[in-house]
């Protein structure tokens, strides 16, 4: 993993850490505090499962599937083309699920709070982890689609 690779990580692991905390110390659990109205609101859960708490209270099979996800990332990501968006993508993966991960460990759940509600639709509630991750595989795909997924081993 290079340097910039691991400090955007990390930068993304902290800020998401932080925001956890700030929001579970100033929006008690199960409340929210409308931002917009309609629109979104900062909505304090605690989710055992996944998206949409599929699997609740599977805590352990997501533990797992992390820690999977971040060995495929380690092996994959030293045969992406070495540029900035490349970069980017795997730092995304790395801190989202590096940050949800802690949360998994260390208390059993993952903290969400950003709740959208847009065309009368209720998103599932999810955090900066997750928008993270969603970001860094858009960006894989786009360069997989690019071809920037296979590097040449003669011109490495």
């Amino acid at each position: 993993m290079s340097k910039k690779t691991f400090i955007l990580a990390s930068i993304i692991l902290i800020i998401d850490q932080v925001l956890k905390s700030v929001m579970e110390i100033y929006i008690p659990l199960n409340t929210s505090k409308v931002i917009i109205k309609n629109i979104f609101s900062l909505t304090v859960v605690h989710n055992t499962g996944g998206a949409w708490s599929i699997f609740s209270n599977l805590n352990y099979i997501f533990i797992i599937i992390s820690i999977i996800a971040l060995i495929i990332l380690i092996r994959f990501m030293f045969s992406f083309k070495n540029n900035m968006r490349n970069k980017v993508a795997f730092a995304s993966l790395f801190g989202g699920i590096a940050s949800n991960l802690s949360d998994r460990l260390f208390l059993g759940y993952v903290r969400d709070y950003i709740d959208i509600y847009i065309f009368n639709y209720d998103y599932p509630i999810f955090n900066i982890a997750d928008v993270a991750i969603v970001v860094g595989v858009i960006l894989l795909i786009y360069a997989i689609i690019k071809g920037e997924d296979k590097i040449d081993k003669v011109n490495k």
